[in-house]
């Protein structure tokens, strides 16, 4: 049996579960997330209401993959609903800057024009400063793709490091090329 699946999801307080067919709700104080699992995966709650079981109906492969993967989706939905996602990404470089302008993040960063990225609308995205982008969600997978497709636009390169980054992210630097006499 799935170790990770076979672990009851406690539900934090603040958090209210609602299920109906293959349909799971979850509201709390930072938003709502719904989510449709398959039907070879069954979700119930506890009898007192304080946790939500995830169980398959088969062993094969496919429930015993979705199982955990069930699981994992209602604990991330539960987490999110009541303590929310954060994403924090840091632009370097010289003249590389980052702006928010209405529901649009603007990039600077090293190209002949600057780079628009409209904001999703579940998403809450600030620049403390101009060299730091901050995402924040309810949603861990709309939180992790809009700072994957931020950073994708201008990766870190190799030599001098300039590119957008996560916060705490490790750069590798090349030497680059040295002088021979």
């Amino acid at each position: 049996m799935s170790r990770i699946g076979k672990k009851p999801v406690a539900i934090v307080s603040g958090a209210k579960v609602s299920l109906s067919d293959c349909k799971i709700e979850v509201e709390g104080p930072k938003g709502k997330l719904s989510f449709e699992h398959r039907p070879e995966i069954s979700v119930a709650l506890s009898e007192d209401g304080s946790e939500v079981i995830v169980s398959r109906s088969g062993e094969d492969r496919t429930s015993r993959e979705l199982h955990g993967l069930t699981r994992s989706i209602v604990k991330n939905m539960i987490e999110g609903v009541t303590a929310g996602y954060e994403k924090k990404l840091e632009v370097v470089g010289v003249g590389y800057l980052a702006a928010i302008s209405g529901d649009t993040l603007q990039l600077r960063v090293g190209y002949a024009n600057e780079l628009h990225r409209k904001i999703p609308a579940d998403l809450n995205v600030t620049c403390p400063d101009q060299t730091h982008v901050v995402i924040q969600g309810c949603d861990k997978q709309a939180v992790g793709q809009f700072a994957a497709e931020i950073r994708a636009l201008r990766k870190p390169e190799p030599y001098k490091g300039k590119g957008v980054r996560y916060v705490g992210e490790q750069v590798k630097i090349k030497p680059g090329k040295s002088a021979t006499k």
